[in-house]
């Protein structure tokens, strides 16, 4: 490819409305094209990538016998609502109707679809085990599309399906896939990628994993031990609280605190400390609007996704008005109304004596002790886990939280699709079962963004070899000059022989602007040719993060940049785990 006919402009501005490097690189580079909120066009420069990348996943894929298929974007309702999901999924499923007022939805995801499209040819144990894979275009109607291509409404996803008969062998094949994603990401250059445990949401299943590239813009709070092994996302990392006893048994009164309805205005007031303070979160059913108090220890937050797979169901931040049965500001576990539903975090567990509310306007309750006051008491995990925390895994204090961007995810679904959706074979014995799934995927798009996010400088991109949209770029410094334009051309025709991906930057343009589009281009690997370098009869070759610098002869040129892409090529190689 030559520069000049490249289509896609690139310049020097920051974009006023990117917030984030690799948004901001992508739109001055000319990877992308805004559209709409959390909608973009790619440019062939983005395109080049996010192909590199499907390669890389397709081989893996293959290589653990998968077989690649194509569900439809746009899918009939009743596929939604045999699985249940049509209701119970929220406005980010979009649905709509056709000429024929038949109902539609939009995929955000393909579970119904990779059920419908095997449950006739499933029906005989000996189909299994079997994976089905795609790479599609879907649709998820973010309510705060952010950050370019991190977080979209319309993207590419890599999502796998896999069939099995028992729960073990779905174990086994999960083993599988979990390291066969370790390698995609390995070859993609990103070896720092960390698996977390996750919360499954709206995907179900009772175990998963999210793959985590760990950068300070990521949107998703990582849990991690320094001193084991132990990584989980916020969302589904346990909590554990020790409360020491310090045998200081209060009597309960109710003491008058007006005007004091958060927790730093309380434990101002009446001077205690905000670790023995019981804090109230209050939330409503989607379904019906009752309410659930979450209480907490004042120091922490609740952790909405945890307390949202306690309750079964959906919820919102509550509304109190004057009617209801609670008095905002001053809602405590002691005396509570009956017609609420009332959770205790662990954090409260252990505290002799605690400022709670007392459900009633400018009143408090101070030596509060739950077991003495309360009775029998169940305590659940629905905080939030803090910087210092004791580890869940080794007991240790070493719980530290970093931020991170989702790249990947893996479920053991079990048989929530299969089931609703009458998914059926039978098996040696003559006998009907359900079979069981597990779900694998990749986001395509926002693993390029992420991976410009991870490695870039203020220039540009800094890509690995392995998935850049051009792994050597010739930049000709004076086309108008005979000896020059020859030396690069012919370098040029070389290395396409040579199967080299090679942009050539045959315009007439200023060094500057040239080596500028050059860095947000971010090709490994950058031969300058010019008059100067010319004299020496050599020409200059630089890698883009800055690792070389040399001056080498033309006639050596070609060999030279084919054993430079090469050595590439075998340190990202190098930190690939083998196949087992």
């Amino acid at each position: 490819m030559k520069v000049s006919k490249l289509v896609g402009l690139r310049f020097k501005e920051k974009p006023a409305d990117c917030v984030i490097d690799s948004h901001a690189l992508m739109v001055r580079g000319g990877y992308i094209k805004y559209v709409g909120n959390g909608i973009y066009s790619e440019f062939p420069t983005l395109k080049k990538i996010t192909s590199k990348i499907e390669a890389i996943i397709r081989k893996e894929m293959n290589a653990i016998d998968g077989q690649e298929v194509l569900f439809p974007v746009v899918m009939p309702a009743d596929l939604w609502e045999e699985s249940g999901r049509y209701e119970s999924v929220g406005s980010e499923l979009v649905r709509l109707r056709d000429r024929n007022d038949s109902k539609l939805v939009l995929g955000m995801t393909h579970e119904e679809a990779a059920v419908q499209l095997v449950r006739e040819y499933g029906q005989s144990y000996n189909k299994y085990p079997f994976m089905i894979y795609q790479f599609q275009r879907k649709f998820r109607d973010e309510a705060r599309p952010r950050a370019g291509l991190i977080r979209v409404r319309e993207f590419t996803m890599k999502d796998a399906y896999s069939f099995h008969t028992s729960q073990e062998d779905l174990e086994k094949y999960y083993d599988v896939c979990y390291h066969a994603y370790n390698r995609i990401f390995e070859k993609c250059g990103i070896p720092e990628v960390v698996t977390v445990a996750s919360d499954s949401g709206m995907m179900g299943g009772n175990v998963s994993h999210e793959y985590m590239l760990l950068t300070p813009v990521g949107e998703d709070s990582i849990v991690l031990c320094t001193s084991c092994d132990y990584r989980a996302n916020m969302e589904a990392a346990e909590n554990k609280v020790t409360n020491e006893s310090k045998g200081n048994l209060e009597e309960l009164q109710c003491v008058e605190t007006p005007n004091c309805k958060t927790i730093d205005e309380v434990c101002a007031f009446l001077k205690s400390g905000v670790k023995s303070s019981c804090k109230a979160v209050v939330y409503q059913k989607n379904a019906d609007d009752s309410f659930v108090v979450a209480f907490v220890r004042g120091d922490y937050e609740v952790n909405e996704t945890k307390l949202r797979n306690l309750v079964g169901e959906d919820i919102h931040p509550a509304e109190i008005t004057a009617d209801d049965p609670l008095v905002a500001g001053y809602i405590g576990p002691y005396g509570i109304s009956d017609q609420v539903t009332v959770y205790c975090d662990i954090s409260l567990k252990g505290i002799d004596s605690m400022v709670a509310g007392a459900n009633k306007e400018g009143y408090h309750y101070t030596g509060l002790n739950l077991e003495r006051d309360l009775g029998e008491v169940a305590y659940y995990d629905i905080s939030k886990v803090q910087e210092g925390s004791t580890c869940p895994c080794c007991g240790k204090p070493t719980i530290t939280i970093k931020r991170g961007i989702e790249v990947g995810n893996i479920f053991q679904l079990g048989t929530k699709y299969t089931k609703s959706m009458h998914m059926q074979y039978t098996d040696e014995n003559g006998e009907l079962q359900t079979p069981i799934m597990g779900c694998y995927g990749i986001g395509v798009g926002r693993m390029a963004a992420s991976i410009c996010e991870a490695h870039h400088d203020e220039y540009g991109p800094i890509w690995p070899i392995s998935i850049a949209p051009w792994e050597v770029e010739i930049c000709c410094l004076r086309v108008d000059d005979e000896e020059t334009k020859a030396v690069a051309d012919n370098l040029y025709k070389d290395l396409l022989n040579a199967d080299v991906d090679v942009l050539y930057d045959d315009r007439h343009e200023r060094p500057g602007a040239m080596f500028s589009d050059a860095d947000l281009i971010g090709a490994p690997i950058r031969v300058v040719v010019s008059p100067r370098n010319l004299k020496e009869s050599a020409v200059e070759i630089t890698t883009r993060d800055k690792s070389v610098k040399e001056m080498v002869p033309v006639t050596e040129a070609l060999e030279f940049v084919k054993n430079l892409r090469a050595e590439m090529f075998a340190a990202i190689e190098a930190k690939v785990e083998p196949y087992k």
